[in-house]
């Protein structure tokens, strides 16, 4: 296994495959590959299954989750994604908001082998509902299907002072008529009329259609 330079030592690769070193050897969460290297129990990443892991697996540059960060997820659903974010930030701190009570139940299980991730049932639109629970958060992960999503990663920055942000755009959740690439622009012009630096901004495809990460800096 090696590290990918740019991860600070959270995420790693073997030929096209991707991986993160458990923080709950184990646990799987979706039937990944938990190959044993070493001593250290590691788990395939698959981009087909996580938007985060598609933006690494299309050449993305920018991954500012480090060992001890504090990560405010917002649409967690099951946690899938943010597993893999537990074991990059397995000496930080993984907050993992989700709406549906259906996959909130979900994500309940499998943040129970992960005491650095705590599942947080709220809309991600309100952060004053979670402010006591979080309080503050180095960086911002957006995975939610609505509107003005742009908005909705930089009031929750603002609210918890973090650094950096990362969202996937999802254009037909703007909106359905409107060209892709054009709802990504807007996204990326309003994220800087909100004060952040546009880090990196990758398409997706081919394991995500429509869909845009933009990787930002408060300015």
């Amino acid at each position: 296994m090696q590290p990918l330079e740019f991860s600070n030592g959270t995420v790693f690769s073997e030929g096209r495959h991707i991986y993160t070193i458990s923080a709950a050897p184990g646990h799987r969460v979706y039937g990944e590959r938990t190959p044993v290297v070493d001593g250290k129990e590691y788990r395939e990443w698959n981009p087909n299954r996580s938007k985060l892991a598609a933006y690494i697996a299309n050449g993305g540059k920018v991954l500012p989750i480090g060992k001890c960060s504090n990560v405010l997820y917002l649409g967690a659903s099951s946690g899938t994604t943010p597993s893999h974010v537990s074991d990059m930030a397995s000496e930080g701190k993984v907050y993992c908001v989700e709406f549906a009570p259906r996959m909130f139940r979900e994500l309940v299980g499998n943040c129970s082998p992960r005491p650095n991730m705590m599942p947080i049932l709220a809309d991600a639109t309100k952060p004053s509902e979670y402010k006591f629970v979080v309080g503050s958060a180095d960086v911002v992960y957006e995975d939610v299907a609505q509107k003005n999503q742009a908005d909705i990663l930089a009031d929750n920055m603002e609210v918890f002072g973090a650094r950096y942000g990362m969202v996937a755009v999802k254009a037909r959740s703007e909106d359905v008529a409107e060209a892709p690439k054009a709802v990504f622009r807007r996204a990326e012009e309003r994220l800087k009329e909100r004060g952040m630096r546009i880090l990196d901004a990758r398409s997706l495809e081919p394991f995500e259609d429509s869909h845009e990460m933009i990787v930002v800096e408060k300015a």
